[in-house]
C-alpha cells in the first residue's frame, strides 16, 4: 500500500493526514494556529512557531496512522491564498507572517482604483487588486518597513514556505501566486511590467522560480526528517492554493461544476479553459489541473464571522455546553432551526474581515430591536453569510448556465440547517461531500498525481470524491428569500457613503 500525505495551513488550524492510494485519509493531526493582531486591520503568524506547528502535525499524523514514514510516497500542501511569507538569504524569516484576514493595505487597493492601475492590472493578471494579496502588502512594507523587504530573499505563499522549510528549495506554486496578481495570465510567467505597476520593481528578483502543482520540488532534508519524523528524501510537490485543493476535493475537475467553500473565507468558483475577463468577475487564477483556469469570486466574509460572534457573544454557553459533553455547534444550529425565517426582519452584513462591497464597509447588525434575543442575531449571521456567497454566486452566473447542483465545502457544510439555507436561498440543490478535511485529500492527490500513485488529477477525484448528502431547494422558502436578499442589498447600498466614516 502507497500512502501519500497532505498538509493544510488554514486560517484557524493546521493539519497534516495520512491518505491512502484509494483516497481514503486514514489519520488525521491538526493544531489551533495562533494569529496575532497588534492592530485593527493586522492579521499576523510567528513564521517560527508555524513550522513548530507544522512539524508537530506531521509527526502526529504519521504516529496515528501508524505507518513507516518510508512508507510516504510523496507530501503536498494547500494553504491559505493572498498573504505573504518572507524569508532571508539565510532562511530565516524577514517579517511575520501575513494571513489573507489582513486589511492593512486598503489605502493602496483604494488608490490604484483611483488612478487607472487596476484597469492596467487586470489587463495583465485578469484580476482585481485585494488588500491581501501579496503585492499590496508588499507595497504597504516597502513604505512601512523597507528594511524587512531589503532583507528579503524569497517571496513566498504560506505553502512555499512550509515546503521551503522541509526541502531547502525555494518555489513559487503557480496557483497561489497567480491568484495573487503576481503572474501575468498570458504568457504565465512574471513579469517586469506588471511589478512596476505596483512600484514593486525591487521585489521582481526576489520572486521564487516558479512550479506547478504536482511538479517535484525537493526532498525532506536531514534538519527537517529530524523535525517531522518524515523520511529523508521524501518527495515534496509544490501544492495548492486552498480553494483549488477543497475544489479538486469535492469534485471540480470539469467546467460543469461549481463550487462553494464556506470558511474563513466565501469561495465560489469553477473551472473553464479559458479566462473570463469580461469584468463582470473578479479574480481569475490557473487551476490546478493543467489548462484550465479557475473563475472565482471570494471575499473574507464567510464562516469566519460566526466564529466571532460565539466568541464574543456566546462565550457562557459554549463554557456550558462542554461542561455537558456537548458542542456549541449542536447549540447554534437548534437555535437557529428554531427561528422563524419570514418573520425574522433583522440583517446582518457580514463584513468583520473586509467585505465583496467596499474596501471600508465593516461587520453590521441591522433592524434590531428588544424583541430580538441572539438566537435572532445568530440566524441573521447564518443568512448574511449565505446571501454574500449569493452575491458571488451571481456573479458568475452571469458567464455559465447554473448548475444542476452545487458542491459546498467548508465548515458551513456539516451543519444541516445552514445546508437548508443555502438551498432555500440559490433555489439550486447543495451537495456536501463524505470527506470533511478537502485541504488534505486535495494536496495529497497533488503529492499523489507527482509520484505516480495516481494517473491524473481527474482519476484521485473520481476515486476519492463522494456525495454525502443532497439538500433540496424548498420553492415555498424563494419568495421569503428573494425578500429577505433584496433587504439585504438595500442595506448595503444604503450604507455605501457611511464607510468613510469609521476610517
Amino acid at each position: 500500500m502507497a500512502y501519500l500525505m497532505g498538509i493544510d495551513n488554514g486560517g484557524t488550524f493546521v493539519k497534516a493526514g495520512i491518505v491512502d492510494e484509494n483516497g481514503n485519509i486514514l489519520a488525521v493531526a491538526k493544531e489551533p494556529v495562533h494569529n496575532l493582531t497588534p492592530q485593527a486591520g493586522f492579521t499576523e503568524r510567528d513564521m517560527d512557531e508555524l513550522w513548530s506547528q507544522n512539524a508537530k502535525v506531521i509527526r502526529g499524523a504519521i504516529a496515528k496512522a501508524g505507518i513507516d514514514p518510508k512508507e510516504i510516497r510523496g507530501v503536498s500542501f494547500s494553504g491559505h491564498g493572498k498573504g505573504l511569507y518572507m524569508v532571508d538569504a539565510q532562511g530565516r524569516p524577514s517579517y511575520r507572517g501575513i494571513l489573507s484576514t489582513d486589511t492593512r493595505a486598503w489605502e493602496y487597493v483604494k488608490q490604484w482604483s483611483q488612478d487607472g492601475t487596476k484597469e492596467k492590472v487586470f489587463a495583465k493578471t485578469f484580476q482585481d487588486i485585494l488588500a491581501c494579496q501579496p503585492v499590496a502588502l508588499l507595497a504597504w512594507i516597502r513604505d512601512h518597513d523597507s528594511e524587512a523587504l531589503q532583507r528579503t530573499r524569497w517571496v513566498f505563499s504560506i505553502n512555499d514556505y512550509i515546503r521551503f522549510c522541509l526541502t531547502g528549495v525555494a518555489g513559487g506554486e503557480y496557483t497561489a501566486l497567480s491568484g495573487g496578481n503576481l503572474v501575468n495570465m498570458t504568457t504565465f510567467q512574471y513579469d517586469k511590467e506588471l511589478m512596476a505597476l505596483f512600484g514593486l520593481q525591487e521585489v521582481y528578483d526576489k520572486l521564487p522560480p516558479l512550479c506547478y502543482s504536482a511538479q517535484i520540488c525537493g526532498g525532506v532534508t536531514e534538519a527537517a526528517a529530524a523535525q517531522t519524523g518524515l523520511a529523508v528524501g521524501t518527495p515534496c510537490a509544490a501544492g495548492m492554493f486552498d480553494v483549488d485543493a477543497c475544489g479538486l476535493a469535492v469534485g471540480v475537475d470539469n467546467p460543469e461544476a461549481l463550487c462553494m467553500i464556506a470558511g474563513t473565507w466565501s469561495i465560489n468558483e469553477f473551472i473553464t479553459r479559458a479566462p473570463i475577463t469580461n469584468g463582470t468577475v473578479s479574480l481569475n487564477s490557473m487551476y490546478c489541473i493543467p489548462g484550465y483556469f479557475l473563475i472565482e469570486e471570494s471575499s473574507p466574509t464567510s464562516a469566519g464571522n460566526m466564529e466571532w460572534f460565539i466568541n464574543n457573544l456566546l462565550s457562557y454557553e459554549r463554557a456550558e455546553c462542554k461542561a455537558k459533553g456537548g458542542s456549541i455547534y449542536d447549540l447554534t444550529n437548534r437555535w437557529v432551526e428554531e427561528t422563524d425565517p419570514a418573520s425574522l426582519k433583522v440583517i446582518f452584513l457580514p463584513f468583520l474581515n473586509g467585505s465583496n462591497e467596499s474596501a471600508q464597509a465593516r461587520g453590521t447588525f441591522i433592524g434590531l430591536t428588544d424583541f430580538n434575543t441572539k438566537a435572532h442575531m445568530l440566524r441573521a449571521v447564518y443568512e448574511g453569510i449565505v446571501f454574500s456567497h449569493m452575491t458571488h454566486v451571481k456573479r458568475l452566473l452571469k458567464n455559465r448556465p447554473a448548475p444542476k447542483a452545487i458542491r459546498l465545502a467548508g465548515g458551513a457544510a456539516n451543519s444541516k440547517v445552514w445546508v437548508q439555507i443555502f438551498a432555500d436561498a440559490l433555489q439550486i440543490p447543495i451537495e456536501t461531500v463524505a470527506c470533511e478535511e478537502q485541504g488534505i485529500l486535495g494536496a495529497a492527490i497533488a503529492a499523489g498525481v507527482g509520484t505516480g500513485v495516481f494517473e491524473s488529477y481527474e482519476a484521485a477525484a473520481d476515486q476519492a470524491v463522494a456525495v454525502r448528502e443532497t439538500v433540496y431547494p424548498r420553492p415555498e422558502m424563494k419568495e421569503i428569500y428573494e425578500e429577505k436578499y433584496a433587504r439585504y442589498r438595500a442595506t448595503i447600498d444604503a450604507l455605501a457613503n457611511v464607510w468613510d466614516v469609521f476610517q
